[in-house]
């Protein structure tokens, strides 16, 4: 049995994990750095990394009170995108806090060398270890030890802004933008991993006390302080040393601190750097642990990860492998660069976050958070537009290394998640029951392009049972509007014969197939007007003809596909991709009266095109239209019930009575059907998407395969979304 977490975090735990997992790296470290790229104007660069920030923090709140589970990011992309995008960002977060912990007990020791002679890489694992055990003992006491550490930490970095401000220099400001556009938002995307942790505190959102109240005042609040705090102590740093003097150095903050406030307060920085760090360090593993115990409770990762500690209350085993990752990275691998990775993948999972709410709104889960996020959804646009924006000043490397880590985790999901997991995340959802409706408009404004005229093409000799059938097909589509039926017969000849000889000589079966035309008119009560066209290029002719003409559309046999077809291409095929009207190319087994029409949209919806005819014969002949669904066991039920509002919407369409029936794919249980009308294969969605659908068996009756024009064709990009989601 899963064990429940506690909810022992109150408002000041909830601010001091928030606040204590910024100040860290990003004002004891990074500051150095992004002014050997920006000079005065990193002090910009943090107001607007803040700035930026905001989107990801509203969104963030409002998931975190709909849904106060542990795993933060993890669950609001893995509920909100899918299981799939849930496991990158669960396996790529959780590495990237735990590099960022390893970076900043690293960063934090050569503070610590400026009093002590000791050895970098033992002292950084000495920490680690103890900040482990610490999580291993409990919540409480973690959030406790944020409090005391952020209490000691902010009243030192008080001292050092207050104490310095008198000092400060204007001239350190000459040539604020010195280094442009370019170089400031290149220092705002280093920077942006300062405020990285502000949302880490939703990460453990199911111990938090009164969620819908104290999540939100922690993350906007420790945000909105934080900002302050780095601007105001960067402004002084800048304005109280020379420029160029801490550009590149290892502790940035403590140089500045001897200028102005000697050796009590070179002690008292690092003082505070060594507790920032811990700080950030401590805050990593507390929210990092979380990543795999949520993972784990939703079958993405191995059960023993969501095992709770009966006697401390902590996921132990989670807790115990982040550490284990933690130390390893500490110990062998180069931080300060990974660290660069790591930030490029958080401003990425970022910018999901923006997203995933915007799944959760539009979606038809249940959603109903305590707190909401305000100007929606420009905000959220805003978020993951400038995130993109901030990806391309993190450098090839970083991006390259964000790439890898995705990649390991989508193997992890086809090769662990994919065989134990059967769901899908709301966006999936909302995209599905959109291109739904899209659908149904399409079929809506159908009439308005009824069929008129329809071309029978008869490009090889048929028998009379089966012309008839062709023609009795057309008849019933145009019947309804009043319309007509041309039936051409098409003579190729071979090119070195003349045109005019052929054309000139008119032989008994041709005034014999008039006179079919004749009978046939009278048989199906509509126009029917027979011709007859001699080329040395079928295709080509019927193409001519049904441009001249203005037919809108053509109705032929489906041809086989011979040795020369596959060799120089299909004719057929050929006239579909050329044809200026719809193209019905037919599965001829004879065609009576109609009364019973399966329709299929092969997993897809329905195309308009195919309902319209559906719907004209079932009209003619008094009948009804069949709802084919193929029996798809791995669908989920949210998947489901989207397909019936979409079927049970489509019924409300059309004139004819309708009903759904499920199919299976070895065509068992079938109803007699008089005629099948299917969409036909998008040739441009061939080679872009595997599809493993599953395909509708042979009803043994004519079959109809509808083209429309391209003019008529939904956009790729929604043909692309039917094909993936629908």
């Amino acid at each position: 049995m899963t064990k429940d977490l506690e909810r022992d975090l109150g408002l000041p735990s909830v601010l001091a994990i928030s606040i204590g997992a910024m100040i860290g790296s990003g004002i004891f470290i990074l500051p150095a750095l992004a002014l050997e790229i920006a000079g005065p104007a990193v002090i910009l660069a943090y107001a607007l990394a803040g700035l930026l920030v905001v989107p990801a923090a509203l969104s963030k709140s409002e998931m975190a009170t709909a849904m106060p589970e542990a795993g933060g990011t993890y669950i609001y992309i893995e509920r909100g995108m899918g299981p799939l995008l849930g496991t990158v960002a669960g396996v790529g977060t959780w590495f990237s806090l735990s590099f960022k912990g390893a970076l900043a007990l690293v960063g934090g020791v050569p503070y610590l060398l400026l009093l002590f002679d000791l050895p970098l890489k033992p002292v950084a694992l000495g920490l680690a270890a103890v900040l482990i055990l610490v999580n291993l003992f409990g919540a409480k006491q973690t959030g406790r030890l944020q409090v005391a550490i952020v209490v000691v930490m902010l009243a030192a970095l008080g001292w050092f802004a207050a104490g310095s401000a008198t000092s400060v220099q204007s001239a350190n400001y000459v040539d604020f933008f010195d280094a442009g556009v370019g170089g400031l938002l290149a220092a705002t995307g280093l920077v942006f991993v300062s405020y990285a942790g502000v949302t880490k505190v939703a990460s453990v959102a199911e111990e938090v006390e009164d969620p819908g109240r104290n999540i939100p005042l922690g993350i906007l609040g420790s945000l909105a302080f934080t900002t302050v705090l780095y601007v105001a102590i960067v402004a002084v740093l800048v304005g109280i040393t020379d420029p160029g003097t801490v550009a590149g150095s290892l502790t940035p903050v403590a140089v500045a601190a001897e200028v102005t406030l000697g050796q009590a307060g070179v002690v008292a920085v690092i003082l505070a750097a060594i507790l920032a760090l811990i700080s950030t360090a401590n805050a990593g593993i507390l929210s990092s642990s979380r990543y795999p115990f949520a993972m784990s409770r939703d079958n993405l990762a191995p059960p023993s990860l969501s095992s709770v500690s009966e006697r401390f209350g902590t996921p132990v085993t989670s807790i115990t492998l982040t550490g284990a990752v933690l130390l390893v990275l500490i110990a062998f691998v180069p931080i300060l660069e990974i660290a660069k990775l790591a930030s490029a993948f958080q401003i990425m999972v970022f910018g999901l976050i923006n997203v995933a709410l915007v799944a959760f709104r539009e979606g038809s889960a249940e959603y109903e958070p305590e707190f909401t996020s305000p100007l929606y959804p420009w905000v959220q646009i805003f978020g993951a537009v400038t995130g993109v924006a901030l990806l391309t000043q993190m450098g090839t490397v970083a991006l390259a290394g964000a790439a890898l880590i995705t990649l390991g985790s989508v193997v992890w999901y086809v090769l662990y998640v994919r065989p134990r997991v059967r769901r899908e995340g709301v966006a999936t959802d909302a995209i599905r029951r959109q291109v739904g409706r899209s659908a149904l408009t399409d079929i809506e404004s159908g009439p308005a392009d009824a069929t008129r005229e329809v071309l029978v093409a008869l490009t090889k000799d048929v028998d009379e049972r089966r012309e008839r059938a062709l023609v009795g097909l057309a008849a019933d589509v145009v019947r309804g509007d009043d319309g007509q039926v041309v039936v051409v017969r098409f003579e190729e000849i071979p090119d070195q014969a003349p045109l005019t000889e052929n054309a000139t000589v008119q032989s008994s079966s041709d005034i014999a197939f008039e006179t079919r035309a004749a009978t046939l008119a009278a048989e199906f009560d509509v126009d029917v007007e027979a011709d007859e066209i001699v080329s040395h290029d079928t295709k080509h002719a019927i193409v001519n003809f049904a441009e001249h003409r203005g037919v809108d559309a053509i109705l032929a046999e489906h041809e086989p596909l011979r040795l020369r077809s596959r060799l120089f291409g299909d004719p057929i095929d050929w006239v579909v991709r050329h044809a200026p009207c719809d193209v019905l190319l037919v599965d001829n087994l004879g065609y009576e009266r109609a009364e019973q029409i399966a329709l299929t949209g092969d997993g897809g919806p329905y195309p308009p095109l195919a309902v319209n005819i559906a719907e004209s014969v079932a009209s003619a002949n008094g009948g009804g239209i069949s709802l084919w669904e193929v029996a798809d066991h791995d669908r989920t039920d949210r998947h489901a019930r989207t397909r019936d509002d979409y079927q049970s919407d489509l019924t409300e369409l059309l004139s004819v009575p309708v009903r759904t029936e499920s199919v299976r794919t070895d065509g068992g249980q079938l109803r007699r059907t008089d005629l099948l009308v299917r969409r036909g294969a998008d040739h441009r969605l061939r080679h872009v998407l595997f599809d493993d659908r599953p395909t509708i068996p042979n009803p043994g009756c004519t079959t109809v395969t509808v083209y429309p024009h391209e003019s008529l064709r939904p956009p790729f990009s929604r043909r692309l979304l039917e094909r993936a989601f629908f």
